[in-house]
């Protein structure tokens, strides 16, 4: 079915009422979604969004949560999502988050208690947006081996990096510790085919192609020991210093009444302040890169995709539409 991003963030905002959320979460949540579409992340756009409504349903996702933020020192924003969502308590602070990186170099935003974030270069696109770069990290629920480990101890713990050009899209870089998305793995599932090898281990540690007995089993960090300890660095980032749920602790995002309650981290930093030239230098090494060595540069096709979107809609299966569309009939009615 086609939609325009204002019919797609309309039916969105009024399913996230539906399902329970209030005005602020529903237009937050709606906003992040319909981004992640436009930009051609199917898999955590609209089927994802369903994941959320399901969860709002159930009270995995408090739709009325007040988060709490502080700031401990000037340059600090850190966040309790009281069992809401991600997005509500970055909404509230990016503004800030932007201000005061700007005025003391470096700033971060810091939150716990959250359920999963969906497409994490959201956050950090929307600040490089702004003029500034910036590094985040999320957790969630095991799913993914440790180094050494045949069980999951880790979520795919997906970082983002991000960086403003002159004249042009800004670099974003969204990428899982895992050799792939569980979202992935669970629509391979869904489609009835197989995964490939080095993707995941099956309940008895074994290497499987298949994605059902993957998740039952653990994924695979992808180049082995080093992308396990990324997603370990990635865990502290997101969970230790956040005091977020780890992910050995933290409840099944699908599934049950609770929260997974997890951790995000979010870095930003003024680049002006350590050179003036920063965004033309990026502009000019960046499609040096493209134009005379061919390398592939993150974000590009992402801004392409939504330039497209905003001007031509969007395109998005019927069964999906339909199932978001029972849930904003309840708030219609």
């Amino acid at each position: 079915m086609q939609l325009s991003l204002d019919q797609a963030t309309g039916l969105c905002r009024m399913a996230a009422l539906g399902a329970g959320a209030n005005e602020e979460a529903a237009q937050s949540l709606a906003a992040s979604i319909v981004a992640a579409e436009a930009e051609g992340l199917s898999t955590v756009g609209l089927s994802h969004f369903i994941d959320y409504l399901e969860a709002l349903e159930a009270g995995r996702i408090d739709g009325k949560a007040e988060p709490v933020i502080t700031r401990p020192a000037l340059a600090i924003y850190l966040s309790d999502a009281r069992g809401g969502l991600a997005h509500t308590g970055f909404d509230r602070t990016i503004d800030g988050l932007a201000k005061a990186a700007r005025l003391f170099g470096v700033a971060i935003f810091s939150q716990k208690n959250a359920y999963t974030c969906g497409a994490l270069g959201y956050f950090t696109g929307r600040l490089a947006a702004q003029g500034l770069v910036s590094f985040a990290a999320t957790n969630g629920p095991a799913v993914l081996a440790g180094s050494g480990s045949v069980k999951p101890v880790y979520c795919t713990n997906p970082m983002s990096f991000a960086a403003p050009a002159a004249d042009g899209a800004p670099l974003v870089i969204d990428q899982s510790s895992s050799a792939t998305a569980f979202v992935n793995i669970r629509k391979a599932a869904e489609d009835g085919k197989k995964i490939p090898e080095g993707w995941a281990l099956d309940v008895s540690g074994n290497p499987t192609t298949d994605p059902a007995a993957a998740m039952k089993g653990a994924m695979l960090a992808f180049g082995g020991q080093r992308g396990a300890n990324i997603a370990l660095m990635v865990e502290v980032l997101a969970a230790g210093l956040s005091g977020a749920n780890w992910s050995l602790d933290a409840p099944w995002f699908t599934d049950g009444p609770d929260s997974p309650g997890t951790g995000l981290f979010v870095l930003a930093v003024e680049p002006k302040l350590l050179d003036p030239d920063f965004e033309k230098r990026m502009e000019d090494q960046l499609d040096r890169l493209r134009r005379r060595y061919g390398v592939h540069v993150p974000g590009r096709a992402r801004a392409e995709a939504a330039e497209k979107a905003a001007a031509r809609g969007i395109t998005a299966p019927k069964a999906v539409v339909q199932r978001i569309s029972e849930f904003a009939a309840r708030y219609s009615s």
